[in-house]
């Protein structure tokens, strides 16, 4: 679960504790939206801008939810599955890229600026 493009539509269901421990970390890098889906059925989709580690478990992640509710912190216990539901806006617009992107336009003579691409 390395590549940011890869998690993309990842589901990682809880009981796989190993992998679960790994999105969790993932979800705070990734640059889109997951959704948390709870034990008590509900969901939160929203942006996981922090994992809170404590050296006794449960550990907790902090979301930013997609609905304009303020931070949540949610236990790591409460989490029934991981869902990186969100495109990751920033996925394969590195420096690199705009540059080799930007210098293909003008050598093909095609108008090359400094604007971003929208994002949708």
């Amino acid at each position: 679960m390395t590549a940011k493009v890869e998690l993309e539509t990842t589901r990682v269901e809880s009981a796989n504790t190993a992998a679960f421990e790994e999105a969790l970390v993932a979800a705070c890098g990734f640059r889109g939206d997951v959704t948390l889906e709870l034990k008590d059925g509900s969901a939160i989709e929203g942006y996981v801008f922090d994992l809170k580690r404590t050296k006794a478990a449960p550990h907790a992640v902090r979301i930013l939810p997609k609905d304009g509710r303020g931070r949540q912190t949610i236990e790591q216990s409460n989490i029934q599955t991981l869902c990186f539901t969100g495109k990751d806006a920033a996925a394969g617009k590195s420096w690199e890229n705009w540059m080799r992107r930007y210098a293909q336009m003008k050598l093909k003579g095609e108008a090359a600026g400094i604007e971003s691409e929208p994002l949708e």
